[in-house]
């Protein structure tokens, strides 16, 4: 009897854990065949060897680019240089990213930039909000732009017990975002555990000096965040449950949510064009490879677009797919003024020029 029950606890466990992988597949997109997929006028940018994890245009086309990440469980091909932020004038006839300054009593040598966002006050003043990773800890650096000499002046360094784990960050003021903290545990082993079992305890926390607050909550890895042009809307990323969450902002900061838009991939920056609305997402369309990564079979690439994502049937379009070939791993998709920029969390970047029918020839996926 006892070795009939043992057999029979070693056979649900078994099917427990047979499921659970199963379920990580799906949720990592381990499978899908990519169809390549290239825009025409497009060429990698000189000066960006080592990822442009997330980007954020100004409306006067100034690009800021956060490059050099080192996260837990990916490739670097820099491990031992700190990361950068990089300027690109979209303006320019050529653009080419310059390297910004950073003001003196910054640490350099331990700066790992994430996911970033720009804010400009009432007297125009642009404030530079970046998710840093010292020693695999996490802050939020707070920059202000001094155009005059492309240089940031840091003014504090950001940190609280609610945001643990932070990927990205969405600036609603001078000293106030929202952020998604992509994991619930730190360590690398327990993240990875967490992420296998498909526990939905990553969440979206309101940091202002005033108050901190869980706003939204119940992901399975929360990655990268934005806000709609009339400041209504938040839209969240679910990485491993491969949508976007539409939230109600409501004056008084708290989030409602409104829809779930459900996509074949795994989504990580947002970014959105502030004279359409439309939503731009660097995507992993296999994320195994991009977890295990071999330099003979490496990550894809795979940017969308959404239009009217309140209405009943948004358009999902398919803007851009690479097998990996031209670039690995995209995180990141920003638009100004004809020009489409492609990111990366550690490999190359594109510089892409949009004609009338670029985002909006190419197949439907929704």
């Amino acid at each position: 009897m006892g070795k009939l029950l043992v057999l029979a606890l070693v056979g649900i466990l078994a099917a427990l854990l047979g499921e659970r992988l199963v379920a990580f597949r799906h949720r990592i997109a381990a499978s899908r065949e990519l169809k390549v997929k290239r825009l025409p006028n497009c060429h990698l940018i000189k000066g960006i060897e080592t990822g442009a994890e997330d980007i954020d245009i100004l409306p006067n086309g100034l690009a800021f680019i956060s490059t050099g990440l080192k996260y837990h469980g990916l490739q670097s091909f820099a491990p031992d240089k700190s990361g950068k932020i990089l300027l690109m004038d979209l303006n320019e006839e050529n653009p080419r990213p310059i390297e910004l300054r950073i003001s003196r009593g910054f640490d350099l040598a331990s700066f790992n930039p994430h996911g970033i966002s720009l804010y400009i006050d009432k007297d125009d003043t642009i404030y530079l909000f970046v998710v840093n990773h010292p020693q695999i800890k996490t802050t939020v650096e707070l920059f202000k732009f001094v155009e005059d000499d492309n240089s940031l002046m840091h003014l504090k360094t950001i940190k609280h017990e609610l945001l643990e784990s932070v990927n990205d960050i969405v600036a609603v003021g001078p000293d106030s975002f929202y952020a998604t903290n992509d994991n619930y545990f730190i360590e690398e082993t327990l993240r990875t555990l967490e992420t296998f079992l498909g526990l939905t305890w990553t969440n979206v926390v309101y940091y202002s000096p005033k108050e901190v607050k869980e706003m939204a909550g119940g992901f399975y890895s929360v990655n990268g965040i934005n806000i709609s042009p009339d400041g209504k809307y938040i839209y969240v990323a679910d990485l491993m449950h491969h949508s976007i969450h539409v939230f109600k902002k409501h004056a008084n900061l708290t989030l409602s949510p409104l829809k779930v838009l459900q996509l074949d991939t795994l989504i990580d920056n947002i970014s959105v064009d502030p004279y359409t609305g439309d939503i731009w997402l660097g995507c992993h369309p296999n994320g195994m490879k991009l977890i295990s990564y071999d330099p003979e079979n490496p990550p894809g690439s795979e940017v969308l677009r959404i239009q009217d994502i309140l209405s009943e049937k948004p358009t999902v379009t398919q803007v851009y797919v690479d097998d990996g070939s031209l670039i690995q791993g995209s995180s990141s998709a920003a638009v100004y003024n004809g020009h489409l920029l492609i990111g990366t969390v550690f490999h190359r970047a594109l510089h892409c020029s949009l004609d009338s029918s670029s985002g909006k020839g190419q197949s439907n996926v929704s």
